[in-house]
């Protein structure tokens, strides 16, 4: 299943805020629209406009050319609408008509009004009521009249409809074009601005890591409405600060109360008259003892700075192997020391190399197959050891450094041993590389820069 796309919070955002002016403006011109018309200033659709539309419709002319008003469909609807119908027509030629009960305020006055399009007529606010009027020049199949009618009637929904999309098209959907390309402009650039505080902790988060334990992430630059994300992320380490702790106390202690048990377990064995299983056992309590000890150098190098001092290689590399050589050669090999130089010289911890070339030699040891020769070599800038075991595939040399890594799930694997070496090495700024070795075998190398101080 592919992976849920994510969407822009600037995009949700541009999207929200158009839809949500869009409606907002519709929404706004309707309730002016029916503000106006419901209070009578909205002329564009006044019913008397839909009437003088009716009567038009309605007037033609006899054979001998007289204004006449034809009884349509259309004029009968709007006289049963409009029982009080009532209407003036007259042409530019001074020919009248005029149907239902014209009031007397209102019999005349178009001919006042010959170079006027068009006129609402009516009375002041506070007037005692009395009859309104609406007078139009319109060219019509009887030519070119001018119709005064009297209030009343409805307007249609269709005209009504028209009127709206016609406000809509013109007014509403320029406004809101130019409010959408704002919009546009403006909301990437507000929460661009807005979460830079945001972009911030994304950098804090980054940098922590389990070497820097005791970091949070810090609440000055970040928006209020992202606070509780970051405060739970903060509760999330605080507890996981707190489960580490608890994980290292409970390996150091089991380490040291290890090492009584042991210890009492070797000298057990030492003190049993020599035979075939001794010398297993031995290595076997040895092998626990090396656990027990790397479990306590690890806690070691995460809790306390590792001290600098001028040291040997050469030195370092003549010690370890003249202190293990007896328990290689106890375990059925041959084991060499080869040097190209008689001094190398650098900054570093000396009891911490000095585990690191240990370990390298005990893991030697236990997996070179019990045969052949293990050579422990150094250079100036770096320190080998070498087997003729069956060896470590390319694919599994890099997982080899993680703690407890079992090859091809097997009961072949590094521990903690060649994990203590790697992080003893990175504190040397150094490498440590595996490679097959000249006959075989594997072959671990420690690299140093030569004279670089640590970190």
């Amino acid at each position: 299943m592919s992976a849920l796309r994510r969407t822009s919070l600037r995009w949700v955002l541009v999207n929200r805020l158009v839809s949500l002016q869009a409606m907002m403006l519709t929404g706004l011109v309707l309730a002016v629209v029916g503000g106006l018309w419901a209070g009578g200033y909205l002329v564009a659709l006044e019913p008397e406009d839909e009437t003088i539309s009716v009567i038009e419709g309605a007037l033609d002319r006899d054979p001998a050319g007289t204004l006449v008003v034809r009884e349509t469909v259309a004029l009968a609807q709007q006289r049963a609408t409009m029982p009080e119908l009532w209407f003036v027509i007259r042409d530019g030629k001074g020919a009248r008509i005029s149907q239902g009960n014209v009031p007397p305020e209102f019999a005349h006055i178009g001919d006042a009004l010959d170079d006027i399009g068009q006129a609402r007529l009516g009375w002041n606010v506070g007037d005692t009521p009395r009859a309104t009027a609406r007078m139009r020049w319109v060219d019509s199949a009887a030519g070119r009249v001018q119709i005064l009618a009297g209030a009343g009637g409805t307007v249609p929904w269709h005209r009504l409809a028209l009127a709206i999309l016609t406000l809509f098209i013109s007014v509403v959907l320029p406004i809101l074009a130019v409010m959408t390309l704002t919009t546009l402009i403006a909301t990437p650039v507000v929460v661009r601005r807005a979460l830079l505080g945001l972009n911030d902790t994304a950098a804090q988060t980054e940098r922590i890591d389990i070497d820097r334990r005791g970091a949070r992430v810090s609440l000055d630059r970040v928006p209020e409405e992202i606070v509780p994300l970051v405060a739970a992320i903060n509760g999330a380490l605080r507890r996981l600060d707190d489960g580490y702790e608890r994980r290292q106390r409970f390996l150091v202690d089991a380490a040291h109360e290890l090492r009584t048990p042991i210890a009492i377990l070797q000298i057990r064995i030492e003190s049993i008259e020599p035979g075939p299983y001794k010398a297993r056992l031995l290595e076997d309590v040895r092998r626990l003892a090396i656990l027990a000890e790397q479990l306590l150098d690890s806690e070691r190098l995460r809790q306390s700075v590792v001290p600098r001092s001028d040291i040997d290689l050469v030195d370092v590399t003549q010690h370890v192997t003249s202190d293990l050589a007896p328990l290689a050669i106890a375990a059925g090999y041959e084991i060499a020391y080869e040097n190209s130089v008689e001094r190398a010289p650098m900054s570093g911890d000396q009891g911490a190399l000095e585990r690191a070339l240990a370990n390298l030699i005990h893991n030697a040891i236990e997996h070179g197959g019990r045969h052949g020769k293990i050579v422990v070599s150094v250079t100036s800038t770096s320190i080998s050891v070498t087997d003729q075991g069956p060896g470590i595939a390319p694919e599994d040399r890099e997982h080899v450094f993680e703690p407890f890594y079992r090859i091809n799930g097997g009961s072949r694997g590094a521990g903690l041993g060649l994990n203590l070496v790697r992080e003893i090495v990175q504190l040397h700024d150094g490498t440590v590389e595996i490679h097959e070795g000249s006959n075989g075998g594997t072959r671990v190398t420690m690299t140093f820069g030569k004279r670089r101080s640590l970190r």
